[in-house]
Parts: structure tokens; C-alpha cells; sequence
């Protein structure tokens, strides 16, 4: 079975920002995630819909259409497969009872989040 392995984490971004922007905004990350993944493909969830030649993301539904049998498999597949990366970061709020509701200063909790992922990882001995 394939383990989460959440390989990197922002620091807090200012209000309520989409998930491409953020990671349009470090833009070291794309390439890296490129570069790390090689021949594979990064899935994603349909906001990284603009990033198609780095995330892989799931087949809409056309506007009042189907999706064909193929597709709807693929789809399936791709979800199967995101959700252990999903996993990843429900394992930090979950072993990490404090990262639920966090209610300290905002520009903190990108180093306590950080710290928690260094500690998970040694807790599931990865070196990475």
C-alpha cells in the first residue's frame, strides 16, 4: 500500500487564498514537483485545473452532458490514488490534536506545522 508523504509546507498566506495561488506564488514548487515525480504524473483536485502540465486532475462533467465509461474509470482511479495523499494531511490532524483548531498567531503555524511533520516523519522512520 502506498504511504502519505507530505514533502513540503508554505508558510501561512495572507486571508483566504486558492490553493493554485498559493502554490503559484512559490514558485519553486511546481518545477520541483516535476522534478521530483520524474516519469509520473502529480494528481491533484480540479482547483489545479490551470497547472495540466504538472497535476493530473479528474475529468468534469460537461455542462449537462456525461462523462463517458473511460472517463468516469479514470476518474475513479485518479480519486483512489489522491486520497492516500489526502491522507497525509488528515494523518498531521489527527496524530496532531492541536493542528485542528489553531488559534495562535496566523504567521506561526508555518513553523508548528513544520515541526509536526518533522516529527511524524520520525515517528514513521522517513528520512525525507
Amino acid at each position: 500500500m502506498l504511504e502519505p508523504h507530505t514533502i513540503w509546507i508554505s508558510d501561512v498566506r495572507p486571508g483566504r487564498e486558492h490553493d493554485t495561488t498559493a502554490v503559484r506564488t512559490h514558485g519553486e514548487i511546481l518545477p520541483a514537483l516535476t522534478e521530483a515525480a520524474g516519469d509520473l504524473r502529480s494528481l491533484g483536485d480540479l482547483g489545479y485545473e490551470g497547472e495540466a502540465n504538472t497535476v493530473t486532475v479528474a475529468f468534469k462533467k460537461p455542462k449537462g452532458g456525461r462523462l463517458t465509461l473511460v472517463q468516469q474509470q479514470l476518474n475513479q482511479a485518479h480519486n483512489g490514488v489522491r486520497a492516500v495523499g489526502e491522507r497525509g494531511n488528515a494523518l498531521l490532524k489527527v496524530t496532531f490534536k492541536a493542528l485542528r483548531n489553531v488559534s495562535v498567531d496566523p504567521w506561526r503555524i508555518g513553523a508548528i506545522v513544520a515541526a509536526a511533520l518533522v516529527l511524524l516523519h520520525f515517528d514513521h522512520a522517513r528520512t525525507t
